[in-house]
């Protein structure tokens, strides 16, 4: 018997490489969806695919087991495409080279995908399988998962029957996820109307802070280059006169901004710079506990000729960066220590004709949501801004009676001889579209330890993938007669 897993479980890292050989960045989509079709048709499986690319592979209980309920089996097919300076991969063309380091598998200059491909894996190898017992699986691998879960929005659940789902997503071998926050984008521009000045300027460039997912880490002590930017300009505004030229900090919502450059226009630029340089140290001090590798360059230029900003969008732009809800709005009464609902600012742009202020919303409560996107709505109805919400996805709300929550327990704890963490978390994973989606579906999302994903440091734990791929197939089995 233990032969016969350890061969099971090399069969996963032989797919696992396969999928690697296929380019799989966001939106190229079309080859390995392709690889999951021949798959299905290889081993004589019923599949359904869509303009998205999502593959629906289906599979018959194994035998004696007919009658138990349906399980899906999820996970997403694209991957982040990252790498090292030194790299030359073309993403769009080229597979990636995976090497094992120990226990390690790690890809050649590259991101590893095993976020998700291994997901992938894992279920093709149980697909293929003719000795597993299992009740009927709907393995669904979606598309698009890493730019806004677009597959998963975009499939046909009517193609599904099951109602439990177990979503290969997560990437701590310990716990198992229960619950995630729904979010949005909210979008604030301020159209520019500029003049034509000769004066000295003052750039101030902010870095070295450590920034960070604005799900995972908004409650990780992060300071936030943007909303720091309007403190600075604040502070400054009430000793001198000033006008912006620009101010930008940050390119993706998602995303707590490490860096921050704005440069202003005054009358006496080296008083400015000197009051900037004795506040910023404040701040430095201030902070330096939880952001130890702050640093700002301060600069100042003699007069020039610059299109600054009028009055009144400097006036608005600094009350926007200063007064702003920022960071963590509410923290869960029902899991301890889970951030509920939140919002960052991590987007700040100037363009000759308008300033951007792009924002994530985030929150595990539908209604929390909504409440926020009216709050941002209010706070900027009284400047003269245009703004647009879109983006939406669903929290994924906590279950505190889920049978299948209770089944993994009691699996993880057959197995390993210890419970799981059973957790939430403050982001996205596409358990929240299909709760939405599928009228009365319970979830769990369980996964190997994958560290530094979405960096080309990605790395998957061997050992981790065998026991969670093997904890797997003991829930399938006890599915089998779980009614």
């Amino acid at each position: 018997m233990s032969n016969d897993k350890t061969v099971r479980h090399e069969r996963i890292f032989e797919i696992f490489e396969e999928l690697s050989a296929i380019p799989r960045g966001s939106g190229n989509m079309d080859g390995i969806s392709k690889f999951c079709i021949d798959f299905a048709k290889k081993n004589g499986l019923r599949y359904v695919t869509d303009d998205a690319k999502n593959v629906i592979i289906y599979k018959q209980a194994s035998h004696g087991f007919e009658h138990a309920e349906p399980v899906i089996l999820q996970g997403h097919l694209d991957m982040v495409c990252q790498k090292t300076e030194d790299c030359n991969i073309d993403f769009t063309k080229d597979g990636i080279t995976l090497e094992r380091d120990g226990d390690f598998i790690r890809a050649r200059g590259t991101t590893l995908g095993a976020d998700n491909g291994i997901a992938v894996a894992m279920t093709l190898a149980i697909l293929e399988s003719h000795d597993i017992p299992h009740p009927p699986i709907e393995a669904v691998f979606t598309t698009d998962e890493e730019v806004g879960m677009l597959g998963a929005i975009a499939l046909d659940t009517s193609l599904l029957s099951a109602k439990k789902l177990i979503n290969l997503d997560s990437e701590e071998d310990d716990t198992v996820t229960v619950s995630c926050a729904g979010g949005s984008d909210f979008r604030a521009t301020f159209p520019l109307t500029r003049e034509r000045v000769r004066m000295g300027s003052v750039t101030v460039r902010l870095h070295g802070l450590k920034g960070g997912h604005s799900g995972v880490e908004i409650a990780a002590h992060r300071v936030s280059a943007a909303m720091l930017t309007g403190r600075i300009l604040n502070h400054l505004s009430k000793h001198a006169d000033i006008r912006l030229v620009s101010v930008d900090s940050g390119n993706k919502a998602n995303a707590i901004p490490s860096a921050a450059t704005f440069t202003l226009v005054c009358e006496h630029p080296t008083q400015v710079a000197a009051l900037a340089d004795s506040y910023i140290a404040q701040i430095s001090a201030e902070i330096a506990h939880h952001e130890p590798n702050f640093k700002a360059d301060v600069s100042c230029d003699a007069p020039a000729e610059y299109d600054v900003m009028s009055e009144q969008n400097t006036r608005e732009l600094i009350y926007a960066l200063t007064c702003s809800p920022s960071g963590v709005m509410e923290m869960s009464s029902e899991i301890e220590g889970l951030v509920e609902t939140s919002l960052n600012l991590g987007i700040l742009k100037t363009e000759q004709a308008a300033v951007s202020l792009g924002y994530a919303l985030r929150s595990s409560k539908a209604s929390a949501l909504a409440a926020l996107g009216q709050k941002m709505e209010r706070f900027f109805s009284l400047l003269h801004v245009d703004t647009e919400q879109g983006g939406y996805y669903p929290p994924w709300e906590y279950r505190a009676d889920s049978p299948l929550t209770a089944l993994y327990v009691e699996t993880y704890r057959e197995t390993f001889g210890k419970d799981p963490k059973v957790e939430a978390i403050h982001a996205g994973l596409e358990c929240a579209i299909f709760s939405s989606a599928i009228d009365g579906v319970d979830c769990i999302a369980i996964g190997p330890n994958v560290l530094e994903a979405h960096t080309p440091r990605e790395r998957l734990s061997i050992s981790s993938a065998s026991a969670v791929y093997q904890l797997l197939l003991e829930l399938l089995k006890k599915m089998t007669i779980c009614k």
